[in-house]
């Protein structure tokens, strides 16, 4: 036989306060006394109370959900970002609702639409579909991580010092010439700033360099195929000399490594590789390669924090808004493995 559900009325009766009582204690607990609190809770557990969760949300408005847009899953940054954003339920209870936009403006679109319908009190937007000025308009919660965020919260890494790390490194170990390879990036996009800071260290210790810029496509396919050229561009343009390549990113790097692999059998002393992020596949790959961590889980958490920051001014009777948004910037750490022995 199904057991029968405990309702507002039936723990009421059990505990001896009003109906309206135990509705302030699921929607507005801090209006009651914390005896009256742990009281009702200890009923709770007796009567064996299975919370249902969609009255709550159409009593209160709140439905506990956080959107999150993501670009794509291919790069390991982003999957690994995913991860740690996913894994903070433990800690706040949030419940997320995650699209993949594959750099498409009427799917995002689309999605946006969808997360508003849900009643979403927050949203983190990894995604460079629309400005910020636009994602400002919906006026809720919003924290960009690594994107143009003139207009809204963000929390990004110090990508000037990364690549000052990364080019400083390669020069160390006596690079010939130091080659980055990356997007053409917008000024706008935080990640431009590994172009800036490759550049101007190069300029600074008078190194030769090339600025590998190009569009890589939006699947690991186009991605692969665009490297390769990239690598046989590289091999043919400076054959024996000890050429320093800082890619974009780890999955950039991995790629990279592997097509090195693919001709030589071994990673030669001519070849230096830096990666950027410390995703997990810099330590996976065939050989650990050498990377500029962004401190991942710290972003993921800053990230949340502040976006929980913004919702609970929300939830309060008379809401203040923020006047200016936030800009947490996160310092990168330099992790040495075996690409630039």
């Amino acid at each position: 036989m199904s057991k029968k559900k405990v309702t507002f009325a039936d723990i009421a009766k059990y505990t001896g306060f009003s109906k309206t009582t135990i509705s302030r204690y699921f929607n507005d607990p801090d209006s009651l006394t914390l005896e009256n609190q742990e009281k009702i809770a200890k009923a709770l557990d007796e009567l064996d109370y299975q919370e249902n969760k969609l009255a709550k949300v159409l009593a209160n408005g709140k439905s506990e959900f956080v959107g999150i847009i993501i670009p794509n899953l291919y790069l390991h940054y982003y999957s690994e970002m995913l991860n740690q954003l996913l894994s903070s339920y433990t800690d706040y209870h949030y419940k997320f609702l995650v699209f993949v936009s594959s750099d498409q403006k009427e799917l995002e679109q689309q999605y946006l639409d969808e997360l508003m319908a849900y009643k979403i009190e927050g949203l983190i937007v990894l995604s460079h579909t629309f400005p910020s000025e636009k994602l400002a308009s919906y006026h809720i919660p919003i924290v960009a991580i690594e994107r143009e965020a003139e207009h809204i919260c963000s929390v990004n890494t110090d990508n000037y010092m990364g690549a000052v790390q990364a080019a400083t490194l390669l020069i160390r170990n006596q690079c010939e010439i130091l080659i980055h390879v990356n997007v053409p990036v917008p000024k706008q996009v935080p990640a431009y700033n590994r172009i800036r800071g490759f550049e101007d260290t190069c300029i600074e210790h008078h190194v030769p360099y090339e600025l590998m810029l190009q569009d890589f496509g939006s699947t690991y396919e186009t991605t692969y195929e665009a490297i390769k050229k990239v690598f046989v561009k590289i091999d043919n343009a400076y054959p024996g000399k000890k050429k320093g390549v800082f890619l974009a990113n780890d999955t950039y790097a991995n790629i990279f490594l592997n097509l090195v692999f693919q001709k030589y059998g071994t990673l030669p002393q001519e070849y230096q590789i830096m990666g950027f992020d410390n995703s997990p596949i810099a330590n996976e790959s065939i050989i650990p390669i050498s990377t500029i961590g962004q401190q991942i889980d710290q972003i993921s958490k800053t990230a949340m924090e502040l976006l929980i920051l913004q919702m609970n001014e929300m939830k309060k009777r008379q809401p203040v808004p923020l006047s200016e948004p936030i800009h947490k910037q996160i310092t990168p750490v330099l992790i040495r493995r075996n690409t630039t022995d």
